[in-house]
């Protein structure tokens, strides 16, 4: 697999948790909906694209 196959992975991986995020988000919550919005893509890109990276093809 190439780089852009994991870049696609982490990206899918950051629409999927970005959306169900916002979705689920209440309001009066202690943080801002674009703060915890952004911490959940960065989280979800980085654990979509090495997962896909170190996975093995056994």
């Amino acid at each position: 697999m190439g780089i852009a196959k994991h870049t696609v992975n982490g990206v899918v991986s950051l629409v999927i948790s970005v959306a169900i995020t916002v979705y689920f988000a209440e309001d009066g919550e202690s943080y801002s909906l674009s703060d915890v919005a952004l911490s959940v893509a960065i989280s979800a890109f980085l654990s979509g694209f090495f997962t896909s990276y170190f996975a093995k093809d056994d």
